[in-house]
């Protein structure tokens, strides 16, 4: 017997009814111990709200003080429960269950304490008077201008008899609610056995069978979804040899993605390097050259190794955006001043060109490097691939660069933006394929939308919308 065969599995069905079983019992125990608690805590404040209505209605039933103590006994038959009145220097005036005379003072009962200072004053203890632990409840009243203490006092043994009473019927309907939740999840578990041997005996006929086979269900939706799934399986399962010719095809598309992306950083990378390589060896084999020539193939040895270093800044700031690794600093810039410096830098590069800027003062909360980036980019490809003036209009919803150069096939408009797409015509090529692509990873970081228009021969309309 091999190890899978020895392995020993359970049932479904027995796992689920396990699961719910400890989830059950621990379920039961957990709210069983927190609404004990929680309600003893509630029961115990109604009581003491109680006590207090209690001595509210007493205090206003007390006119003078020579019948107190007849009154807390009267009191101790009628509703049983110790009635104590003191007065504000703690001398007892009467008492339900002892002689005050003989009793201490009590001026300094943490009861009568928070009392004088508080609305009431509550506390559970000891009373060494009745040899019985008691909940004390003390609340200060008015007579002829002179204030005194009303306390009563409950058996706590007593209210814990009550509680615990009521605790059994909050009891036994928890328990008749968990009983019937466990008899729905038993016939639940049941239902999902059935359906489970259901779609188990279609997979043993799909490992048989050659054909197409299908298989319904309607129990849920989520079975309804798993059976639909395995029925499209099935068919997929029978036209094994179309499939694998598809996965062939997708492979090969793969490798030839790859292979364009080699291709275009080779590229790319190829004509600033041999600028570099053929002027710096002039150089180095010439020592006597014209320093006029001289200071001129060191311009562009620089020129290149800048260009050079932008392609890479362009693809690793690509790279994070995708990743959003990118870190970013927001806040509210005036667009136009942004614009300016742009065209102003790139007329130094373009130096015969016209870029016209239609625009107005316009505030926009942004990272004030990455859209730098954007927009320095889509000017950059207007002025590539034109001839005539590049226009640039900006309100407060959006900007847009405008030229009149070569323009976009219809095609390739949705694919520019992909990450080393370059456009297969020679008119229109997309440097690295990283440049429109970090523009649009850029507009996706603020949450902005960018939106092409082109006609070919005629222009194109690159517009970021806020």
């Amino acid at each position: 017997m091999d190890k899978q065969n020895s392995i020993k599995l359970t049932k479904l069905h027995d796992i689920f009814l396990r699961k719910f079983l400890l989830l059950f019992i621990t379920i039961f125990l957990s709210l069983g111990v927190i609404f004990y608690l929680w309600i003893k805590d509630i029961y115990i404040e109604q009581t003491k709200i109680d006590l207090l209505h209690n001595i509210d209605i007493i205090s206003i039933q007390i006119n003078n003080l020579q019948d107190v103590d007849t009154l807390a006994k009267k009191l101790k038959k009628l509703i049983d429960l110790r009635v104590t009145i003191i007065s504000n220097d703690g001398t007892v005036l009467g008492e339900s269950d002892k002689d005050f005379n003989s009793m201490d003072n009590h001026l300094n009962r943490a009861e009568v304490i928070q009392a004088k200072y508080q609305e009431y004053g509550s506390i559970i203890r000891y009373s060494k008077t009745i040899e019985k632990e008691l909940l004390y409840v003390s609340k200060k009243f008015t007579l002829n201008n002179h204030d005194y203490y009303i306390r009563m006092a409950r058996d706590i043994e007593i209210i814990n008899q009550q509680f615990l009473h009521l605790s059994f019927k909050i009891g036994f309907l928890f328990l008749a609610f968990m009983a019937m939740a466990f008899y729905i999840a038993l016939k639940i578990s049941k239902d999902v056995q059935d359906e489970t041997k259901y779609i188990l005996e279609f997979l043993r006929n799909l490992t048989k069978q050659t054909k197409s086979l299908k298989i319904e269900s309607f129990y849920s939706i989520e079975f309804h979804k798993i059976t639909k799934l395995l029925s499209a399986v099935s068919l997929s399962l029978s036209k094994k040899d179309k499939q694998k010719s598809k996965y062939t095809a997708k492979l090969k598309l793969s490798n030839r993605q790859k292979d364009d992306i080699i291709s275009a950083i080779s590229h790319e990378f190829k004509n600033p390097i041999s600028v570099i390589s053929g002027y710096t060896q002039t150089l180095l084999e010439d020592t006597d050259i014209n320093p006029n020539i001289r200071e001129k193939f060191l311009h562009k040895i620089s020129s290149n190794a800048t260009k050079l270093t932008n392609m890479i800044d362009r693809l690793r700031l690509s790279i994070k955006l995708e990743e959003r690794k990118q870190s970013s600093t927001f806040k509210e810039i005036d667009m136009l001043n942004m614009i300016n410096e742009i065209v102003e830098d790139l007329k130094l590069t373009y130096k015969n060109r016209d870029i016209k800027v239609e625009a107005k003062s316009t505030f926009v909360n942004v990272d004030e490097t990455m859209i730098n980036i954007a927009i320095s980019n889509l000017i950059e490809n207007s002025l590539k691939y034109s001839d005539d003036t590049v226009t640039i209009k900006l309100d407060n919803k959006h900007l847009s660069v405008i030229d009149t150069g070569i323009g976009i096939k219809q095609d390739d408009i949705s694919k520019i933006t992909d990450k080393f797409y370059r456009v297969s015509s020679n008119t229109w090529n997309n440097s690295l394929g990283v440049g429109l692509n970090l523009v649009k990873n850029i507009l996706l970081l603020h949450k902005f939308k960018l939106e092409i228009t082109s006609i070919e021969n005629e222009g194109s309309e690159f517009k970021i919308i806020f």
